[in-house]
């Protein structure tokens, strides 16, 4: 009865209308993503008869090039209005993945239209939510940030369960670019709902008149490692998120190749357990309530990484795949509460003047190493086979808690800097 009424009380926690349209806009920005979730290598495969080596390019190289791009854009926009940038972001989306149906419609669509539209939506992405986390901060008081991060956390889940069984009956329906449209299309809706947010934004000073010096390129990743706590939780993140995911392609290997399960069994042993994560994001803020945000960081962090080398015993049948949606249930319900968390202490930890270059850092490393493990994964893979190499990911894993901060963190209080070369 009791956690019934903090249930309550974190769905009816009033956060304002500005902070609605920003929810708003992200839930239909994340809706058109997952609608689209595969679109890029369905059209590769069906439309341009792509082979596995320029599939794979798509996911991995699109992701570490849009990341490259994004380094200098995290200094760039830390001194401009965060409204704008999201704005421009989301249309910058909104154009580059149009250019796809509209070239498919033409017959002149090319695999390298693919790969440099997947470049532009990686780096819009990570200067997006660089931005969108500064922009938070100043919209909502501190004591407002782990609920407001809880609901974009339910909310990502949620468009999680219903955007790809929506999407692939749309791709049935209406062809293989379908929810590549619905997804342009998203981001137009998201960009019309931050300009509605409307208020006056304050523009950020520059403590220094001169312009962008190279060395601001790397200040977010400095802020990070002279940090004690969030430095242990950056290598954390990066590990974590990489193993886990350089894992999927080998599992989607196992079980629709070798195992023989039906691609709606695939789809189904993600997609059912995702409602996990939109029940632990809805239990983030009571956990923290009652345990604090340290312990809920340290022991829950400590919990998501003993599910996945449960995956190696994997086995065809019924069980095989009751297996597979009970690892994934129990990944994704501990990561429904971490990640709300986890975000929200960063953002606590970080000096507002640093937030969008250490926001670029974070997002910038992680999906380098996730592109960079993913590769390395396929050739463990290719030498070893899907599952030895999906359990070695999974005892890999087992060490990550070794990562995570061993003390509460005090005050926030600026790191100390590293030294310059003036």
């Amino acid at each position: 009865m009791r956690s019934g009424h903090r249930l309550g009380h974190l769905l009816g926690h009033r956060l304002g209308r500005r902070f609605g349209w920003l929810w708003g806009a992200y839930g239909t920005s994340a809706l058109g993503t997952w609608l689209a979730f595969g679109a890029f290598p369905l059209i590769a495969i069906q439309v341009l008869h792509a082979g596995p080596a320029e599939v794979a390019a798509l996911s991995s190289v699109g992701a570490a090039v849009g990341a490259a791009v994004a380094v200098p854009l995290g200094p760039w926009v830390e001194f401009r209005r965060k409204r704008p940038v999201l704005i421009a972001m989301d249309l910058a989306r909104f154009a580059a993945l149009l250019t796809i149906p509209t070239a498919f419609a033409l017959g002149v669509l090319t695999f390298l239209q693919l790969l440099l539209v997947s470049v532009v939506v990686a780096a819009a992405d990570i200067t997006f939510r660089a931005a969108s986390g500064a922009y938070l901060k100043t919209l909502l008081p501190a004591e407002d940030l782990l609920v407001a991060n809880a609901r974009f956390e339910s909310t990502a889940w949620t468009t999680t369960i219903i955007g790809p069984p929506l999407g692939g009956a749309a791709i049935g329906l209406l062809g293989p670019v379908a929810t590549v449209v619905a997804d342009a299309v998203s981001y137009l809706l998201s960009a019309l709902g931050i300009r509605a947010i409307g208020g006056h934004e304050p523009r950020p000073e520059r403590r220094e008149a001169a312009r962008m010096r190279a060395g601001d390129l790397l200040d977010g990743w400095r802020y990070i490692l002279a940090d004690a706590t969030l430095r242990p939780l950056f290598f954390n993140t990066a590990l974590f998120n990489g193993l886990v995911m350089a894992a999927e392609p080998l599992l989607a290997v196992l079980m629709l190749g070798r195992l023989g399960y039906a691609p709606w069994e695939y789809g189904l042993a993600f997609a059912a357990p995702s409602i996990g994560g939109l029940l632990g994001s809805r239990l983030a803020r009571p956990l923290v309530t009652r345990f604090g945000q340290h312990r809920v960081l340290v022991v829950v962090g400590s919990l998501r990484a003993l599910w996945p080398v449960g995956l190696a015993f994997l086995r065809p049948g019924t069980g095989g795949l009751l297996l597979v949606m009970g690892v994934e249930l129990g990944l994704i319900f501990c990561c429904g509460v971490f990640n709300p968390v986890y975000a929200t202490y960063r953002l606590e930890r970080t000096a507002p003047d640093r937030i969008t270059r250490t926001l670029s850092a974070w997002t910038v490393t992680t999906k380098a190493s996730t592109a960079l493990l993913t590769a390395v994964w396929g050739v463990l893979g290719g030498l070893l086979g899907p599952r030895t190499a999906i359990g070695l990911a999974g005892v890999l894993l087992l060490a990550t808690p070794l990562l995570l901060p061993r003390r509460a963190a005090a005050t926030l209080s600026e790191p100390e800097p590293a030294p310059s070369r003036a």
